[in-house]
């Protein structure tokens, strides 16, 4: 039996710095002979909405669902696609939440080998979130804290993103699942050390020269000056810029008390969790 347990998972919750990681990656671990920049990063990861496999595991082009049911079924066809495209372990984009929807796993592990899963606090995806998907704040906060909440294409390939904080809880208690978990504002204090722990839990070779020369590229004003030059195919017609603060703690400027108190209030464990410094400060900013 063909082993397919190939798919580096690189997971988060939207806007959480899955762009950041997958960039540094393919500065870091380029195939033989190729530069990598943000408008070819397809060349090396993929992700588990990309239209073509769907097309090939339905045997239609295009793939259009009519329902999610239909999806669900196409999915475990496409995902064993992925995971066949390359020979060995590869990296591919998710930011569906580990969970099975009508005994169909989202992220199954006869494809699955590890998982790189981002995290990034909730008030500062929140004003990200609301620029990407072109809503205000308070309807971005009541998707992330919607359980039933999806991201769907025209195609009706679907992202089951659910809960913030559900999201986190079905990666980090997954079990079974070798992962690193990241967090967007430790890459953002201090980039080395959290790329360098990605490094050393991937167990490849990456000279101090590769490591350095990816660091510098994938710095957000330079990720930001590429944009500028050449746009990015990722960036949603609406937005002026993808790569637009790049920085933990916008959400002060932001936020209003009331955003600030919704969101400490629906997610208050997970914050307690994994965003302890940020208890008092957002106790206070609650009252305004």
């Amino acid at each position: 039996m063909e082993d397919l347990r190939r798919i580096i998972w690189i997971a988060s919750f939207p806007k959480s710095g899955n762009t950041w990681v997958r960039t540094f990656l393919a500065r870091a671990l380029p195939p033989p002979g190729t530069e990598i920049d943000i408008n070819s990063l397809a060349r090396f990861t993929t992700a588990d909405v990309r239209q073509d496999f769907f097309d090939k595991a339905s045997g239609r082009t295009p793939f259009v669902a009519k329902d999610m049911d239909e999806w669900l079924k196409v999915r475990p066809r496409a995902l064993a696609l992925i995971a066949r495209s390359k020979p060995g372990l590869h990296f591919v984009k998710t930011h569906s939440k580990v969970k099975a929807i009508r005994s169909v796993p989202l992220i199954p592990p006869q494809v699955t080998a590890a998982a790189i899963y981002l995290i990034r606090n909730p008030f500062d995806v929140a004003q990200s979130y609301s620029r990407h998907l072109g809503f205000d704040l308070d309807r971005t906060i009541d998707m992330m804290l919607n359980p039933e909440a999806l991201l769907a294409s025209n195609s009706q390939i679907f992202e089951v993103i659910g809960r913030w904080d559900d999201h986190i809880k079905s990666w980090v208690g997954a079990p079974g699942l070798q992962r690193h978990v990241m967090r967007y504002e430790d890459m953002s204090a201090d980039p080395a050390a959290a790329f360098r722990d990605l490094v050393s839990f991937l167990k490849v070779p990456v000279s101090d020269e590769q490591f350095e020369a990816a660091l510098a590229a994938t710095e957000f004003g330079a990720l930001k000056a590429q944009e500028k030059a050449s746009g990015f195919r990722e960036r949603p017609p609406h937005m002026t810029a993808f790569f637009a603060k790049g920085r933990a703690g916008s959400w002060r400027e932001e936020l209003s008390g009331a955003q600030i108190r919704r969101l400490r209030k629906g997610f208050l464990p997970a914050i307690e969790r994994w965003y302890p410094e940020l208890l008092d400060e957002t106790a206070e900013a609650a009252k305004a």
